[in-house]
C-alpha cells in the first residue's frame, strides 16, 4: 500500500476515491452506548489487510448499498485509541504491530470526528500476521472486500517464506547427480561459455561448475552434499523433480480463438522431454518470438536479431520461472495469442506490485535460479526486469502490461497486449457515438473511453496504470465521465467496473414506453404544468428539465414527452422498472457523488427528478447519493412548505409510502 497524505479533513468524495484506489473498510464503531468503541472485527480486517496488500479502515462511517457512505462520527476517540494500542502490543491478541502514530489519525468530516487507520502490507518476514498464538487458526486474508480465514496450506507457505530468503537454496541430501539431466547441463555450459568465453569457471569439472553457479551445495551442519532445489529445478529429470515437488507443472500454449481448437501448439511436462526449467526455456522462447518481425540492425560490426519485444518476452518468461512458488497448486503457464502474450506463475509477489513496476527493489523467491539465468545472459539485474518489460512495451505504442495477483490459489499474472495504445477502430466508434462531445474531454478522460471501448470494461486501477495518473485524478476523470453519461458504473469500492452505456436503440425506447403505459395510473393533466416563480421556476429557461438542449425529458429521448407522458404508480416503494432508472440517474448526475454540492443545485435536481413522477424518499436518496435523513430535514420539508413540492399523502406526513412530486398550478397554495 502506498503512503497516504497527512490529511486533517476529508469529504465523502475523498472516501469514494479511497474506495477505488486502495482496499477500504468502513466500520460504524458506535459501541453499545453510542459513544464509540473499537469493534472486535477490526483485528480480523487488520490481519487480512496486512497479509494481502494493505488498506485503510475508517471508524465512525456507515456504508450503504451502491458504495455510498454517511458519516456518524465518534464521541469517545481516546477510549478507542487506548484499546487499539493496548491490543496491538499484546502478543496474545495479535502477532505484530505494523502501525505507527502517523498511520492512525483523527479526521474531521463535516464537523464530526472519525478515525482513519492505514494498515501497511506486512513485510515477508512478518507474515503471517495472525490473531492469537496459533497462526494456523488466526490468519486472515482479504478477498472480494471481505476478511476470510486462510487455509492451513497457505499459512504454511507464508511461514516458509518468512524464514527462507531463497526457497531454492536448500541442499537436497537425498538427491544425487543421477537425478540431473546431463544434456541439459552440457547445453547450459555451452551457452555460458558463449556469453563468457574467458570466464575461469569454463575450465571446472561439472560438479565444481554447478557448485559455483549455485546448483550444487553442501549442508554445513552435517557435511552432506547434493543438488540444491534450484539445481534440481534447472537441470533435473522430471520424475526426480516430481518426487520433491508433486504439483510441479510447466505449460506453454499457442492459442487462436478463431481456430476452433484449444491450442495450436503446446509444450508441457508430459515426459516427452527432460521437463526442467532450462529445457522449458529453450523450447518455449523460440516459439514465443517466432512471428516477430526483426529489422536489420547492427551492434558494432555484427547484426543484432533481437528487438525490444524479444527482450521483454525473454524477461517475462524468466521472471515467471524464477519467482514461482513451486509448492503451489498452479502451473507455470506461458500463452501466445494473435493479439499478445500472457505469463502466470504460482505464488504472489514478495513485494507490492507497484514496487516491482517502479523497479529498484527485489525479493526474488528463487535466487539460485535467478543467478543461473543471469550468468547465462538470460535475465536482468535484480529489480530491473519488470520496469524493462513496461518500458519496451510502451515503446511499441501498445497498451501497457497488466500486472496482477490473484488469491485462492495464489498466483501472479503478466499480460502483454499487442494492440495499439489507442486503437483507431475504438476511436472511430467513440467519435461516431459521441461526436463533438469528445473534444471537451481531457487526455485522461479520452484514454478512459478508449480503454472501455477496446477492452469492454475498465477499472480505476487499470486507468491509473495506463495513464500514469494520480489516484485522485483517475477518480475525478471516471466520476466526470459517469456524470456526463459517457460511462456506466457497477459495483462498489475496489469492485467498481466501468463500461460504455448500452446504446439506446429505437426498440429499447419502444419497450420502455409500452411498459410505462402499462403502469400509468393518472392521465396527463395538461400541457401547462409549470409553476409560477420567475427566477426560481423549475421550468425557467436556464434550469428547465424540459429545455431543448439538455433535458432528460426532451422530445427525442424522453419517455415522458407530451404524447406518452405517464405517472409512476404512486404507491410503489421503488421505481417501477429498472429501464427507467438510467434516465433519472442522468438527471441527478450533477450532484451524485458530490458531498458539498450547492444547495440551489440540490434543490434544482430534486425538482427535475420529481417533475413528472411521485418519488419516494428512498428513491431520491438513492438517485442523489444522499441519506434519507439529510433530504428530509434539510430539503424536502422546506420545499413542501414553500409550495414547490406536494406529498402523495398530505394528510399523513409520516405515511410509510410517502412520495413527492413537483406542485402544479392548481396544487400551489
Amino acid at each position: 500500500m502506498t503512503d497516504v497524505p497527512q490529511l486533517s479533513t476529508m469529504s465523502l468524495e475523498d472516501i469514494s476515491t479511497l474506495a477505488e484506489d486502495i482496499d477500504l473498510e468502513v466500520k460504524l464503531a458506535r459501541g453499545r452506548d453510542g459513544r464509540g468503541e473499537l469493534p472486535n472485527s477490526f483485528f480480523e480486517t487488520y490481519s487480512a489487510m496486512a497479509n494481502t496488500d494493505g488498506g485503510t479502515v475508517l471508524l465512525g462511517v456507515r456504508e450503504h448499498p451502491r458504495g455510498r457512505f454517511s458519516v456518524e462520527g465518534l464521541q469517545d476517540v481516546p477510549r478507542i485509541l487506548k484499546k487499539l494500542w493496548d491490543e496491538l502490543n499484546n502478543r496474545d491478541k495479535v502477532s505484530a504491530n505494523l502501525l505507527s502514530h502517523s498511520r492512525v489519525r483523527e479526521v474531521d468530516m463535516d464537523g464530526r470526528t472519525i478515525l482513519r487507520i492505514d494498515i501497511p502490507r506486512a513485510a515477508r518476514s512478518a507474515r503471517p500476521v495472525h490473531l492469537g498464538r496459533d497462526p494456523l487458526r488466526g490468519t486472515y486474508r482479504r478477498m472480494h472486500e471481505g476478511d476470510y480465514p486462510a487455509d492451513p496450506e497457505t499459512v504454511r507457505r507464508m511461514l516458509a517464506e518468512q524464514v527462507e530468503d531463497a526457497r531454492d537454496a536448500r541442499v537436497l541430501q537425498e538427491f544425487g547427480r543421477d537425478d540431473l539431466e546431463p544434456s541439459s547441463l552440457a547445453s547450459y555450459r555451452n551457452l555460458f561459455a558463449s556469453v563468457r568465453p574467458d570466464h575461469p569457471w569454463n575450465t571446472l569439472d561439472s560438479k565444481e561448475f554447478m557448485r559455483m553457479i549455485g546448483a550444487y551445495g553442501r549442508d554445513r551442519e552435517n557435511g552432506a552434499e547434493g543438488p540444491t532445489l534450484g539445481g534440481l529445478l534447472m537441470f533435473g529429470r522430471l520424475p526426480s523433480i516430481l518426487d520433491q515437488l508433486p504439483h510441479y507443472i510447466l505449460d506453454y500454449q499457442e492459442q487462436d480463438p478463431e481456430s476452433g481448437t484449444r491450442w495450436l501448439d503446446r509444450v508441457t511436462t508430459d515426459g516427452s522431454w527432460p521437463g526442467n526449467l532450462f529445457e522449458f526455456y529453450r523450447l518455449v522462447m523460440p516459439r514465443l518470438t517466432a512471428d516477430l518481425k526483426v529489422p536489420f540492425r547492427l551492434q558494432g560490426d555484427r547484426r543484432s536479431d533481437e528487438t525490444p519485444v524479444h527482450e521483454a518476452l525473454r524477461e517475462a518468461l524468466v521472471n515467471a520461472l524464477i519467482h514461482a512458488d513451486y509448492t503451489g497448486r498452479v502451473s507455470v503457464l506461458a500463452t501466445k495469442r494473435p493479439d499478445g502474450f500472457a505469463f502466470r506463475n504460482p505464488g504472489t509477489s514478495r513485494i507490492p506490485l507497484e514496487s516491482a513496476v517502479r523497479g529498484g527493489e527485489s525479493d526474488c523467491r528463487n535466487r539460485r535460479l535467478q543467478k543461473m539465468f543471469q550468468l547465462a545472459g538470460l535475465g536482468e539485474q535484480a529489480g530491473s526486469g519488470i520496469p524493462k518489460i513496461y518500458r519496451n512495451w510502451r515503446g511499441q505504442q501498445w497498451f501497457p502490461p497488466r500486472f496482477s495477483e490473484r488469491l485462492d490459489p495464489d498466483q501472479t499474472a503478466l499480460e502483454l497486449n499487442m494492440r495499439s495504445f489507442i486503437p483507431a477502430e475504438a476511436q472511430a466508434r467513440l467519435r461516431e457515438r459521441f461526436g463533438e462531445r469528445l473534444d471537451a474531454l481531457d487526455e485522461a478522460e479520452r484514454l478512459a473511453l478508449a480503454l472501455a471501448a477496446a477492452e469492454g470494461t475498465l477499472t480505476h486501477a487499470r486507468l491509473k496504470d495506463v495513464a500514469g495518473a494520480h489516484p485522485a485524478d483517475a477518480s475525478k476523470a471516471l466520476s466526470h465521465l459517469v456524470r456526463e453519461g459517457f460511462l456506466d458504473s457497477s459495483g462498489a469500492g475496489r469492485g467498481v467496473v466501468y463500461s460504455l452505456p448500452e446504446e439506446d436503440t429505437p426498440e429499447a425506447k419502444t419497450l420502455r414506453e409500452r411498459y410505462l403505459d402499462s403502469v400509468s395510473t393518472t392521465p396527463p393533466t395538461g400541457a401547462d404544468d409549470t409553476m409560477h416563480g420567475g427566477e426560481n421556476s423549475v421550468h425557467s429557461a436556464e434550469s428547465s428539465v424540459h429545455n431543448e438542449e439538455n433535458s432528460v425529458h426532451n422530445e427525442e429521448s424522453s419517455v415522458h414527452n407530451e404524447e406518452n407522458s405517464v405517472h409512476t404508480n404512486p404507491d410503489a416503494a421503488h421505481l417501477p422498472d429498472p429501464r427507467i432508472y438510467p434516465l433519472l440517474r442522468a438527471a441527478s448526475s450533477s450532484v451524485r457523488g458530490r458531498a458539498r454540492a450547492p444547495r440551489a443545485e440540490v434543490e434544482r435536481t430534486i425538482l427535475e427528478l420529481c417533475a413528472e413522477h411521485f418519488l419516494s424518499l428512498r428513491d431520491l436518496a438513492d438517485l442523489m447519493g444522499r441519506t434519507q435523513e439529510t433530504l428530509r430535514i434539510h430539503y424536502l420539508g422546506k420545499m413542501i412548505r414553500d409550495g414547490r413540492l406536494v406529498q402523495l399523502h398530505p394528510s399523513t406526513p409520516n405515511h410509510p409510502r410517502q412520495c413527492y412530486r413537483v406542485a402544479r398550478r392548481d396544487e400551489t397554495p
